[in-house]
């Protein structure tokens, strides 16, 4: 069943000079992940929307940052828009190698030391995982969507996409431990037609994930980490 949202202007002069909010909230369940069994940590769910029968303008590309701190990628999750550049710095006292041979778009920016950073342009749309070749248990995810109209949930499960024209949209939304077909069936038509809409809770269940683990980026599995604030002589 396709569901159609909608919201009103009060001043129907001033509707086609508007510009929306779209807000919700996501909820998460059915999860085996602490983090939402134990304290309801919904962050992390991206939710877009796609103008109907025809393509966005983009905005001029920008630079977003994916720190390297702790050992993690500092957000796990980011959105850009197609055309977008990720900053990747490296605020660890040991040598980070970000990389991505998964789907979306491949990419390798070497070994590089503390104090150092890397970037990369993103000019294909879909889902980037990333990881270090030095440390398996880094992770992060970069959604490249060909829209601007885009937001990530925060702990609470809140989100909110700002400027948003009006008119006809689909919204679709990505998590990392749900399934393709929940997500698929969690797309709506939206008409956006005033300053603001509010839209019921989305509920997406993780049901069925299982985690993976990855290879480095030779696709072979990962050596013990280096004890010391160096790889090993040879790594690359």
């Amino acid at each position: 069943m396709t569901w159609l949202w909608r919201t009103f202007s009060s001043g129907l002069s001033l509707a086609p000079l508007l510009a929306a909010s779209v807000s919700g909230r996501v909820v998460l369940v059915d999860s085996l992940h602490p983090g939402v069994r134990k304290h309801k940590d919904y962050a992390g769910v991206v939710v877009w929307l796609e103008p109907a029968g025809h393509n966005a303008p983009l905005p001029p590309p920008a630079t977003v940052t994916v720190a390297q701190k702790g050992k993690k990628f500092v957000p796990h999750i980011t959105a850009i828009p197609v055309g977008g550049i990720v900053d990747f710095p490296n605020f660890d006292p040991v040598f980070h190698n970000a990389f991505s041979n998964f789907s979306g778009q491949p990419f390798d920016v070497g070994l590089y030391p503390p104090g150092s950073s890397q970037k990369v342009q993103f000019r294909r749309e879909g889902v980037v995982h990333v990881f270090c070749n030095i440390h398996s248990s880094m992770s992060a995810v970069i959604v490249v969507l060909r829209t601007p109209y885009f937001a990530v949930s925060d702990q609470s499960g809140a989100f909110a996409v700002h400027g948003v024209p009006r008119g006809e949209y689909r919204l679709r939304v990505w998590h990392e431990r749900a399934a393709a077909a929940n997500l698929k069936a969690l797309e709506r038509k939206l008409a956006v037609e005033g300053s603001s809409v509010a839209l019921p809770d989305l509920q997406i269940s993780e049901s069925g994930y299982l985690e993976i683990p990855h290879k480095n980026k030779y696709g072979q599995d990962y050596p013990p980490e280096p004890a010391g604030p160096y790889p090993p002589s040879g790594a690359r």
